[in-house]
């Protein structure tokens, strides 16, 4: 894990500064943002399936409304961020994110109307747009030589999030109150993020101190296409975005249609697709918690990025065809999948923090996971569309032809970072 030192293209920063800031707390953060989201991976789009008696698309879009209020906020909360410092915002998320699961928790136990479970979802995904600021606190603390290993911190925690939330999820799903399911893992999550609040009172320290912080008042409009337009314009940003825009596009097409594919083709119940699931998160955390960090100081974010594209692509057409080889197959195609998108997610981060305004980390990171989560808000109703028009293999073989579009794009990302690269004069 990488100590705290001086944000990269500051100043030094003074002794109370280098001293306060800690990644444990934010790496809580993350993890239980992404434990939420993937607790109810194993069953949230089947329940609407099966108990609300909607299509599989109706079911995706659950998880589309989720990410479009997350590309709505992410850069809204970056900005911010740059603005106030970054404990307000993420304290602010973790308690919104408490109540965001617990609405989910009761919509599944009393609504009659699945426009409750989308207006519980919407409430989550606007709580939990705080990877841009997340990301922001990991490069206000370490140095740009050690940014692939900080934001490694993110993807270990997305990692285990993932080995977590779906066996969890999938357990808990099948408990019965009062004759509904899949209230009581949103309840769990409630109940962890208001632990995570306590701790992260406690334990979270300003990562940004007054004196670095932006002094430009910025539209907080979601669509702020002025921030867009500065982060873009900085050498080899829009790039990069493109490729974590495709590489995430394909990645959502999958997640949410997984519980169908693995019902479907392989007669699974929702305990089986969160252990499958889980075990994606077990190989993923060890790529981006243990193997990125010595691949890092060997080679570049760049040659980096395009390999685990190049991986992910491979993964996707083998999860196609795993139906016809058996579950041996889907594991290790999973496998494969989480390895390579293990190489790209922390690498992806690195590249970009490297190349962004000092002073508008929060804005151009928040930027970056903006495009992601408009990536999410289209992958699922697109997997879900697929699945329902074309069968059950047309979304993961669409998602190979995404991720190799992704991995020409990364062609053109330059191996190395310019030596120094001035701050906007604007601000």
């Amino acid at each position: 894990m990488a100590g705290p030192s001086e944000p990269a293209g500051h100043e030094a920063l003074p002794a109370s500064a280098r001293s306060t800031p800690g990644l444990g707390p934010v790496f809580l953060i993350v993890f239980l943002d992404i434990l939420g989201f993937s607790l109810v991976l194993p069953f949230l789009a089947e329940e609407a399936r099966t108990t609300f008696g909607t299509s599989e698309l109706t079911g995706t879009l659950l998880a589309s409304i989720y990410s479009l209020m997350q590309f709505l906020f992410v850069p809204v909360w970056g900005r911010v961020s740059d603005r106030v410092g970054r404990r307000p915002v993420l304290l602010w998320s973790v308690t919104a994110t408490a109540v965001g699961m617990a609405g989910l928790g009761l919509a599944l136990l009393h609504a009659e109307s699945i426009l409750w479970l989308f207006v519980a979802r919407a409430a989550s995904g606007i709580a939990t747009a705080n990877l841009g600021t997340a990301s922001a606190y990991i490069a206000d603390v370490t140095k740009p030589e050690e940014r692939s290993k900080g934001m490694g911190l993110i993807g270990m925690a997305f990692g285990l999030g993932f080995i977590l939330g779906p066996g969890i999820g999938g357990a808990l799903s099948g408990i019965s109150i009062h004759g509904r399911t899949g209230a009581a893992p949103c309840f769990a999550a409630a109940g962890l993020s208001v632990v995570n609040l306590a701790w992260t009172f406690r334990g979270l320290r300003e990562s940004l101190p007054p004196e670095k912080r932006s002094k430009e008042r910025r539209s907080l409009s979601p669509l702020n296409l002025a921030a867009a337009r500065d982060a873009f314009a900085r050498p080899g940003i829009a790039n990069a975005i493109a490729v974590n825009f495709g590489i995430t596009l394909s990645f959502t097409v999958l997640d949410q249609t997984f519980r169908f594919f693995n019902k479907d083709m392989f007669a699974m119940s929702p305990l089986d697709t969160g252990i499958v699931l889980a075990f994606i998160g077990v190989v993923a955390a060890g790529v981006q918690g243990g193997l990125i960090r010595p691949l890092a100081k060997r080679f570049d974010e760049a040659p980096l990025i395009r390999a685990g594209t190049a991986i992910q692509a491979i993964a996707f057409a083998a999860i196609a065809a795993s139906p016809s080889y058996g579950r041996p197959a889907l594991y290790a195609a999973g496998a494969l999948l989480a390895v390579g998108n293990g190489m790209t997610q922390p690498s992806l981060g690195a590249f970009v923090s490297k190349r962004a305004d000092p002073r508008a980390q929060g804005a151009t990171l928040g930027t970056n996971q903006s495009a992601a989560s408009l990536a999410r808000t289209f992958g699922p109703s697109l997997g879900g569309w697929l699945y329902g028009a074309f069968g059950p293999r047309s979304p993961y073989l669409v998602g190979a032809l995404g991720l190799t579009v992704a991995l020409i794009v990364a062609l053109g990302l330059a191996r190395r970072a310019p030596a120094a690269l001035p701050a906007d004069p604007s601000r």
